[in-house]
């Protein structure tokens, strides 16, 4: 069966987009979270600090872990949330996930300073 997009979601004020903050990281470590089928820990560098960030990952790929090392990009301007006991302190920016899709990282054509905006 062919993929079907989704609907387009209303429109929206650029004020509104330029509310959310997406920046270049580098995952640096992505670790298990004790007790969870779904969650992992990422370890992400954004140049001037590194913020640890918990995402959905965990089923999502054969090695969840083959992800460390690569840039991609994340939102970083949440409340900080706890989940399964680890704070994130952001979300993993991906594609796919909300259309049932494989997720695929969104992320930078060539290497760029970690901590860029999008947008």
């Amino acid at each position: 069966m062919p993929f079907i997009p989704a609907p387009i979601k209303p429109l929206i004020a650029l004020a509104d987009l330029e509310k959310i903050d997406v920046r270049v990281g580098t995952i640096l470590a992505v670790d298990e979270i004790e007790n969870s089928d779904q969650l992992m820990r990422l370890t992400v560098s954004f140049g001037d600090h590194v913020r640890s960030i918990v995402a959905g990952i965990k089923l999502e790929r054969t090695n969840p872990k083959e992800i460390a090392g690569k840039q991609a990009l994340f939102v970083v301007n949440l409340p900080p949330k706890k989940m399964r006991g680890v704070i994130s302190e952001g979300m993993l920016f991906d594609i796919g996930y909300a259309d049932g899709l494989t997720p695929a990282l969104a992320v930078p054509e060539h290497k760029i300073e970690d901590g860029a905006r999008a947008g």
